[in-house]
C-alpha cells in the first residue's frame, strides 16, 4: 500500500483525494496548516457579510474524512526532501510518502510599499485573512482598497456591507482594462461608482502610514494625496505559494513547473491548482491559471494518473465568471482587452447600462473566438460546444437562445441583439 500525501486542502487537493479514494486502497493523507477541513474559499466574502456561518461553507460533513479514509493533518509544511521522501513540518517532525501531490495554492502579492505590514494592512486569500479582516475592521469608518480585480472588488463589497466607506486605488485608465476591453471596462468603472466607491482612477499606492500604535492611519498616492483610514486592502492579485520548495530539487519558476501529465521533474511528485506553472503551451490558455475549476480538473486528471490510467490535463476552452457588486459576468474563448489584428467584433449594451455582450470573431474565417457577458447567464455547456466545433459567429448569434441560463422570468434580449448584429451588415453571408 502506497503513502500518497496531498500538501494543501483546497479544491485541487481535495478533488485528487476524493478521485485517488474512489479507484485505491492508498493511504492518503491531507496536510493544511490553513484550516483543518476543506471549505469553498469563494464564499469568505459572505461569511464577512453575514449571509452565511464558516460552517456552511464545508461541502462535506466532518465525518465524512474519516468514513472516506482520508486522513488529515493540521500541520504546517516548512521544506521537502525528495531525496528522502520526506516533508518537514514546522513543529519538528517529518513524515514520509511515496507519491506527493503540491497543491498549496497562492498567496496575496505585496511590492514592498512602506507600511504594507502595520496592523489593518493585509491581503484576502486565506482563512486566516478573514478572521484577520474581521478583528481590524470592527468599528473603524473608512478604507483603502488598492488593485482593479476581482478580490478587490469583493473587498469593496464586503466593507460597504458594514457601512464603511471604501476608497479604491486602480492604476488603470478604468477599472480592470488590463483584462476588460474598453467597453466593458467602462460599464464595469460606472457601475462601481454607482454603488458610492470614491474609485480613483490611474492612482498607485505610494506608502501606508502608522499611528502611534502601528495602526494604519493613511495612505498617500502617486498623486501625493494623503487619505485617512484605518485599514487598508492590498488586492493587487495573488502569486503560487512555492518558496518552501526552494533548494528541494523540485524545478520552479514563478510556480511549480509541471508538464502535461501534472508531473513535476522529480519522480513521485506532482504538482496542481493555482501553485502549478505548466512548461508546456495550451492554445489560448496561460500558463499560470489560478480559478477554482482549474484546480479541480487538475484534481480529477492527477488522481486517474496516480491510479494507474495516465491521464493528460486538457482542459479546454477558457471560461470564468465572477460578480461585479450586482453584475454577473462570464466570459468564454478568448476576448482580449485589444483587438487582435486578424479579429472583428461586435458590441451589445443594455440601455440601462448593466448588461451586455461582447463577440470577437476572425474577420477572414468568421470562426467565432470568445464572448464577455454581463447581466445575462449564459449556458457553459452551449459555449464550450460551440468553441471546440469551430462554430462561425454567425451560428452563434443565430442560437444565441439556446444558451440562455436566465430564469423564465427574467427579460430576453436575444432578439434585440440579433437585430442590432444584423443591422451592422458586418455578415453577409
Amino acid at each position: 500500500m502506497r503513502h500518497i500525501v496531498i500538501i494543501g486542502n483546497g479544491i485541487a487537493g481535495i478533488t485528487a483525494a476524493r478521485h485517488i479514494r474512489k479507484s485505491s486502497d492508498d493511504k492518503i493523507t491531507v496536510v493544511s496548516s490553513e484550516t483543518e477541513h476543506f471549505f469553498s474559499r469563494t464564499a469568505l466574502m459572505y461569511v464577512y457579510m453575514g449571509h452565511m456561518k464558516y460552517e456552511h461553507t464545508k461541502p462535506y460533513e466532518d465525518w465524512f474524512w474519516k468514513k472516506n479514509k482520508i486522513d488529515l493533518l493540521n500541520a504546517h509544511v516548512e521544506s521537502v526532501d525528495p531525496s528522502q521522501k520526506k516533508l518537514l513540518l514546522s513543529k519538528g517532525d517529518a513524515i514520509s510518502y511515496d507519491v506527493l501531490i503540491v497543491a498549496t495554492g497562492s498567496k496575496s502579492n505585496k511590492f514592498g510599499w512602506p507600511g504594507q505590514n502595520l496592523k489593518g494592512v493585509q491581503g484576502l486569500y486565506s482563512y486566516q485573512d478573514l478572521v484577520e479582516m474581521e478583528a481590524c475592521t470592527k468599528g473603524i469608518k473608512k478604507a483603502v482598497v488598492v488593485g482593479g480585480g476581482l478580490i478587490g472588488v469583493e473587498m469593496a463589497e464586503m466593507l460597504l456591507s458594514r457601512g464603511i466607506e471604501v476608497t479604491f486605488l486602480v492604476r488603470e485608465r478604468s477599472f480592470w482594462n488590463n483584462i476588460l476591453p474598453s467597453q466593458e471596462a467602462d460599464l464595469i468603472t460606472r457601475h462601481v461608482r454607482a454603488h458610492h466607491v470614491d474609485l480613483k482612477l490611474e492612482t498607485e499606492l505610494k506608502e501606508i502610514l502608522p499611528d502611534d500604535n502601528g495602526r494604519v492611519k493613511a495612505v498617500v498616492t502617486s498623486s501625493g494625496e494623503t487619505i485617512p483610514c484605518q485599514f487598508v486592502g492590498l488586492t493587487v492579485g495573488v502569486s503560487p505559494n512555492v518558496e518552501f520548495l526552494t533548494g528541494s530539487g523540485i524545478e520552479i519558476k514563478r510556480g511549480v513547473l509541471v508538464n502535461e501529465f501534472l508531473e513535476t521533474n522529480v519522480s513521485d511528485v506532482y504538482a496542481i491548482g493555482d501553485c502549478v506553472e505548466r512548461n508546456y503551451e495550451l492554445p489560448g490558455r496561460r500558463n499560470i491559471e489560478q480559478v477554482w475549476y482549474t484546480g479541480r480538473m487538475m484534481g480529477e486528471a492527477v488522481a486517474q494518473t496516480i491510479s494507474g490510467k495516465k491521464t493528460k490535463y486538457q482542459p479546454g476552452p477558457w471560461f470564468n465568471s465572477a460578480k461585479f457588486f450586482d453584475i454577473e459576468y462570464q466570459t468564454y474563448g478568448q476576448v482580449g482587452n485589444a483587438l487582435g489584428s486578424s479579429d472583428d467584433e461586435f458590441y451589445w449594451e443594455h440601455a440601462e447600462g448593466q448588461k451586455a455582450m461582447h463577440f470577437v470573431w476572425n474577420k477572414d474565417t468568421m470562426k467565432f473566438l470568445g464572448i464577455n457577458t454581463f447581466g445575462i447567464r449564459l449556458r457553459h455547456e452551449c459555449f464550450d460546444r460551440w468553441l471546440r466545433e469551430g462554430r462561425d459567429i454567425k451560428y452563434v448569434i443565430d442560437h444565441l437562445p439556446e444558451a440562455n441560463f436566465d430564469p423564465e422570468f427574467f427579460d430576453r434580449h436575444e432578439k434585440e441583439i440579433q437585430k442590432s448584429f444584423s443591422s451592422t451588415n458586418i455578415i453577409t453571408a
